[in-house]
């Protein structure tokens, strides 16, 4: 299945980016609002910043994609290198701050795995559904 992610064009991708940020916002909201109703307000706070930082995370990712994409192909290896630490490194700096948040106040790290993970499982999601969908034309 990951290899056909290399077949889906840029259109493709920028939809599966775009409803994966609306999604993202419109269940982590309704996710807000029950750990609201159910849960310690940090939590709520901690989903704001998870959900916040996914999608921070996701923009980076997409701009250093889209310089890659724009650059010919001598430069290119070298700026996929380059995505790929960055990449890295935001990732590392995430796993920090969840970590760190989780060992100051256990319901602000909480509600940022949470919000991490909402994402997470729709992105997976819709680029699962896509694959699926266009799996005859791949």
């Amino acid at each position: 299945m990951l290899e056909n992610l290399d077949h889906l064009d840029g259109p493709v991708l920028q939809r599966i980016l775009r409803r994966t940020v609306l999604l993202t916002i419109v269940i982590g909201g309704l996710a807000i609002v029950v750990a609201l109703l159910f849960a310690p307000p940090l939590t709520a706070v901690g989903m704001v910043l998870g959900l916040a930082l996914a999608i921070f995370n996701l923009r980076f990712l997409d701009a250093g994609v889209a310089k890659v994409q724009g650059t010919g192909e001598g430069s290119g290896k070298v700026l996929r290198r380059m995505l790929r630490t960055k990449s890295a490194w935001r990732l590392a700096a995430i796993t920090v701050i969840a970590v760190a948040l989780l060992l100051i106040s256990l319901p602000l790290g909480m509600g940022l795995v949470i919000g991490l993970v909402i994402y997470q499982v729709i992105f997976v999601i819709n680029v699962a559904r896509i694959i699926f969908v266009q799996g005859g034309a791949l």
